[in-house]
């Protein structure tokens, strides 16, 4: 059987489509070489190893003419299909997502901008913090239920003479720089506070700022002057009603919580009016006690002190609903309520 004539079937094969109908012709069920293959158990002994032997060359010549001719045919119809396509680098690209502030970032750094014209610089101190400077120097009894294992997280300590927490608030910043500093003293407290409780208006993270201000002479005048230019800034409203209410907190004596007017209809709250009243923030004149614990004396120095929920703020500012959305990470939230 002369494989020349099958060869060249095979290299003149222009396409993988006549290639493989060259190669069922030879080698299918009922191709050239299957159909002698098949023949070859009629034949003699001698005669049919011969024959055998010759046929399964030709059959192998013919299986790497195929494959070699398959590969060549691949390369130029992947050239061919390369060559018909373009990319277009003319195209606008796909608007890429800028990043936004997030809402509690941005209120702090309002915040910060507007104690910084009354002159307040900010002091920072560590997350964990021992018993003295987060309860006891700040007059808050043993018995008090903020020291309770429901409301304060408490760290597990190597030593057992001191007891340590996840601070409850800022105000053992104040300790630290009264104990550290000598009036007169002007200063905010902004971070991270943790408290065991999470619903639509607590989570166990929050962030506060806290302020202090210790000098000779200061009384409750100079503390309802400075929270009265601050919200009516922050909220940027010149007729924001505010009410001082007397309160408690032991740190601080007198001691009251701080109302806005505003007004609730369909559309929600908003702030401004005296139709309703909205507790904001909480302030009171340093009690002699917590001076006393950071070595001042309070017949020479007096002072005052407030602190305020950021995300409280921001919620009323922005009219975000629900607390819980500031920690959910989710992108559609942060587009729509970032700066």
């Amino acid at each position: 059987m002369d494989s020349t004539e099958h060869l060249a079937h095979i290299r003149h094969a222009s396409d993988l489509t006549t290639l493989e109908q060259v190669r069922v012709s030879l080698l299918g069920k009922k191709g050239v070489i299957t159909e002698a293959l098949k023949a070859l158990s009629a034949l003699d002994g001698d005669v049919r190893k011969a024959q055998g032997q010759m046929l399964n060359e030709q059959k192998q010549l013919l299986i790497a003419e195929l494959d070699a001719r398959r590969l060549e045919l691949e390369q130029r119809a992947e050239h061919e299909r390369l060559g018909r396509e373009r990319l277009d680098m003319s195209l606008d690209a796909a608007p890429w997502r800028t990043g936004r502030t997030h809402p509690i970032s941005a209120v702090m750094q309002e915040i910060h901008d507007i104690f910084a014209l009354m002159g307040f610089t900010v002091r920072t101190g560590p997350l964990i913090e021992d018993d003295d400077h987060n309860f006891s120097a700040l007059n808050i009894p043993d018995h008090h239920p903020a020291r309770q294992m429901q409301d304060t997280f408490y760290i597990d300590a190597a030593s057992e003479d001191t007891t340590y927490v996840l601070r409850t608030h800022t105000s053992p910043v104040q300790i630290r720089t009264m104990r550290s500093e000598q009036p007169p003293i002007r200063i905010i407290a902004p971070g991270s506070t943790f408290r065991s409780d999470s619903d639509v208006t607590h989570t166990p993270m929050f962030h506060q700022v806290e302020g202090l201000v210790v000098d000779r002479d200061i009384h409750m005048g100079h503390l309802k002057g400075c929270i009265s230019d601050f919200l009516r800034l922050f909220f940027g409203k010149d007729d924001v009603q505010i009410r001082f209410r007397p309160s408690f907190f032991p740190f601080t004596e007198p001691s009251a919580e701080i109302d806005i007017g505003c007004t609730r209809n369909k559309d929600g709250l908003i702030i401004g009016g005296n139709h309703d009243w909205l507790e904001v923030m909480g302030c009171g004149m340093v009690h002699p006690h917590v001076l006393r614990a950071c070595g001042l004396d309070p017949q020479q120095v007096q002072g005052f002190a407030f602190g305020m929920g950021v995300e409280r703020l921001a919620m009323l500012k922005y009219n975000i609903p629900d607390l819980r959305t500031f920690f959910d990470s989710d992108q559609h939230w942060l587009h729509h309520y970032g700066f």
